[in-house]
């Protein structure tokens, strides 16, 4: 077959840092009332913050990377995480994106241009051929043509890209507009600019998380908005869309949306995580110091464990003692071991890890289903 022949027409990025951003009273009122829930929800773990705060981050990172078709059981995801080479390709971009999540919150005191390629950097890093945190140099288009001729979405021309990202940094600044209409109007202008070759929905969902917590919506948690974002991902693309056409108020509605609906599922998940951990409780028979305690409460948030995980926790000083501490878990159902013989022996906790895929699945459930 010849090669299609014809035009197309990259976007034109619309500078925003002076936006003016009017939206009608009813979208401005529910942004408030989920941006109130949002402080709440990261408020409400208080002192419990530790246990939480990762399984919520990799929770996140899950429902993102399903919105690009890439899902994985809590399980493999875990594995990967772990101990890595598992060659389950989707588990592995999961955990990358992970990575960029973390990164997003650790940069997220100074939002700018370098904070964002290092996001990229993180969640690209084993995938040379998209130049991990480096603007792209080449077209991008959305759509399943193998060229940007028929396709649904082009993105600007990459020439502009450092010029547009100044601008959409210039608007993440201001502080006379709303908080989350701010961050969904930065989060839709991120993606129509579509400033990498690969991964530009995950860096803009990480993105979405430092600005969260830069403007203190968010101070000691991950709230998982993609998860929100994931119940009507239909929506949120045609949000983007109406963005795109010179409509903000679809994009700041999808995003109140999703942030009500991530606070009902982070909870009950968190609900979900304290109720397995209480019923070992009166499973484990171990001394009251004894490690495989520090080993339960480890194993809410890191639900696939071994040996070297345990040393590296301070929780056993050598490899060779982590048996020790591992025996009563066993013992009382809490965790199984995977592998078999002396080597690269793991264990994990079935229990932790369906409340996982239960969050997920909830995530994954269409409103209108």
């Amino acid at each position: 077959m010849p090669p299609k022949r014809g035009t197309y027409h990259p976007a034109v990025p619309a500078s925003i840092a002076e936006l003016d951003l009017v939206l009608p009273d009813a979208v401005l009122a529910e942004a408030e009332a989920a941006s109130r829930e949002i402080a709440r929800f990261d408020a409400e773990l208080g002192s419990e913050i530790a246990p939480f705060a990762a399984v919520l981050l990799r929770s996140e990172s899950a429902a993102s990377s399903q919105i690009e078709n890439l899902s994985a059981s809590a399980r493999s995801i875990a594995e990967e995480e772990l101990v890595g080479g598992t060659g389950k390709r989707n588990a592995a971009d999961i955990v990358a994106n992970t990575a960029a999540m973390q990164a997003a919150l650790d940069l997220s005191g100074t939002i700018n241009a370098a904070a964002i390629l290092a996001m990229h950097a993180a969640l690209m890093a084993n995938q040379p051929r998209h130049t991990p945190g480096q603007w792209r140099t080449e077209p991008v288009w959305i759509g399943r043509g193998s060229t940007p001729i028929g396709a649904t979405f082009v993105g600007p021309r990459h020439e502009l890209i450092p010029a547009a990202i100044d601008d959409l940094i210039a608007f993440t600044k201001r502080t006379d507009t709303a908080v989350l209409p701010l961050i969904a109007v930065a989060h839709a202008q991120f993606e129509t600019l579509h400033p990498f070759t690969d991964g530009n929905g995950r860096t803009g969902r990480a993105l979405v998380q430092a600005m969260l917590r830069n403007k203190a919506l968010t101070r000691q948690i991950t709230v998982p908005v993609s998860a929100g974002l994931l119940a009507d991902t239909d929506g949120y693309i045609g949000a983007l869309t109406a963005y795109r056409e010179g409509d903000a108020a679809p994009i700041v509605e999808r995003f109140a949306e999703a942030s009500l609906r991530a606070t009902v599922n982070g909870r009950q998940l968190v609900t979900d995580l304290r109720t397995i951990r209480a019923s070992w409780n009166d499973r484990i028979t171990a001394r009251a110091d004894s490690g495989a305690w520090k080993v339960a409460d480890l194993l809410t948030s890191r639900p696939v464990i071994n040996a070297a995980l345990l040393v590296d926790k301070g929780i056993v000083a050598q490899t060779a003692h982590a048996q020790r501490v591992l025996t009563p878990l066993v013992e009382a159902g809490v965790i199984i071991e995977t592998t078999a013989g002396r080597r690269n022996r793991v264990w994990r906790s079935p229990e932790v890890l369906a409340g996982l895929d239960a969050f997920a699945e909830r995530a994954g459930r269409r409103v209108d289903a």
